[in-house]
Parts: C-alpha cells; structure tokens; sequence
C-alpha cells in the first residue's frame, strides 16, 4: 500500500513538472516579443536594426524615449488616447451597469425584444459599421472630434450581457433586505448592488481601455492631424521613418504602459471576476 502511495505520489509530482515546464514554455513565448522590443528600444546606435548576425545592439541608451517628443507629437498623441480611453471605459462601467441592472431586475414592455436586440448587435462584426459611421459621423460634423471616438463606443452591448449575466447570479434578498431598511432604488443600485459587481465590472473595465487604448481603425477613419491616437499615430510614424526601429519600439513601448498598469492595479478584481462564473457554478 506504501509503495503504491509512493508511486502516486511519484506520478503526480511528474505530471507538476511537466505542467510547470509546459507554463514556462508558454510564459516565455508570450513576454519575449515583449522583451525584444524593450531591447531594441534601448539601442544605443539610431541607425541600428536587428538582423541575424547582430541581434543585439552594441550600445544602451534611453535617447529613444527622449526623442519621441521631438520627432512628432507623442505627448498629445498619448493625451488623445488616454482622454478617449478613460472617458469610454468610465462611461461603459456605468451605462453598461445601468442597463444590466434593468435587463436583470426591472420589467418594462418589450424587455426579450430589446435584450434580443443587444445579443444581435453582438453579432454584427464591427466593420460592417465602417462606411455608416463613418457618414453619420461627417453629417454630424464630429469627423476629427473627440465625440467621433467617444460616443459611439460609450456602451458595449457585450459589457452589457456581461453584467446582466452577472447580477441575474446574484441573490435577490440583498435588494428586499436594503428596501425594508428604508434604501431608496438609487440607494439599492449603486450603493448595494454596484459594489457588489466590482468584478465583473473590473473585468469590463479593463477590456474596454485595451480595446480603445490599441484600436486603430475606427480612429484612422474618423480622425485626422488634431485627435489622432497614440495606435494611428504609431503606423504613420512607422511609415514615415521608413524602419527607424529603436525609435519605433521605444514608443510602441510606452503604448504599452498603461495597459500593464490597469492590469497591475485590478488584478485581484479581474481574476475574481474571471473566476466567479465558475464559483457560483
């Protein structure tokens, strides 16, 4: 019997180590392209640019970084993104809650044809809307405004299953609980239950900010020189410097900051909320 402990034992801290190995594997095919490009960014030499035979630069240097600011606009470039960002994650935080809440807990007429309605656009890729946007947008005079990035993108109709998916899971006696100790429906939605949905929440959250943070597409079209994005302006400074690597990765490096800080700061909430589907399951 011990030697079949043993064995058992043996066996499963092999299949740890194969699985530890098969992570590791994973973890370093996923943060090399990540490293490589803080490398080149660090060249030392302007002219520099990888090859197989001189794969590393000969010299370190952050005059890069420094000279983003001088080489085009980059600090409004990040401004622009950063505003469009926050402003569109902030309001699909509380447009989505708000409609979820109802979708979940109100009824009102039409309540399945418009929650059907949601789950359709769902479904409708992104860029059959191109050309129709792209005309409202000029009709309404927002081509090349904040509002052309902005108020299009206030409300995901994913973000919205999401949190109605998530508050339908949740006990109802929290609701009638607060209502008999006199909380008012304002009281209930975000004092209660919103605090409640700081998972699911945080996960939307930080998906809406890497969805607009990198999206390139829908900026490129509807904007031009004032509001252009820190993504569209990548590629035209890319292009215009033909392959000027170390200046390019130093500022696609810098892109990538914000996101890795969201991330850094919600972690627990996105992993919980990642997470809770399975919990209540």
């Amino acid at each position: 019997m011990s030697t079949s402990a043993a064995n058992t034992r043996q066996r499963r801290r092999t299949a740890d180590y194969l699985l530890w190995t098969v992570l590791f594997a994973v973890l370093l095919v996923m943060i090399a392209p990540f490293v490589w490009m803080v490398i080149v960014a660090l060249a030392g030499n302007a002219s520099w640019a990888p090859s197989v035979k001189d794969w590393l630069p000969t010299g370190w240097s952050l005059t890069n970084f420094s000279e983003l600011f001088s080489a085009l606009p980059f600090g409004t470039y990040f401004f622009n993104s950063a505003l469009v960002a926050v402003v569109v994650t902030v309001a699909n935080v509380v447009f989505c809650f708000m409609v979820g809440y109802a979708f979940a807990r109100r009824r009102f007429p039409l309540k399945r044809t418009a929650y059907f309605s949601v789950l359709a656009v769902v479904m409708i890729p992104a860029y059959v809307l191109i050309i129709p946007m792209f005309m409202l947008i000029n009709a309404l005079g927002w081509y090349d405004t904040y509002l052309a990035l902005i108020v299009p993108f206030a409300v995901s109709p994913l973000g919205i299953v999401l949190v109605r998916q998530y508050i339908s899971g949740l006990p109802i006696d929290l609701e009638h609980a607060a209502a008999l100790d006199g909380a008012g429906a304002l009281r209930i939605i975000f004092g209660i239950i919103m605090p409640v949905c700081r998972p699911v929440l945080a996960v939307l959250a930080i998906q809406i900010f890497w969805l607009n943070w990198n999206s390139f597409l829908f900026p490129f079209i509807l904007t031009d020189q004032r509001v252009r994005t820190l993504p569209v302006a990548l590629a035209m400074f890319r292009g215009y410097q033909a392959v000027d690597w170390p200046h390019l990765f130093a500022a696609a490096s810098l892109a990538t900051v914000p996101v890795v800080v969201l991330f850094l700061l919600f972690q627990r909430h996105i992993i919980s909320g990642l997470t809770a589907g399975a919990i209540k399951g």
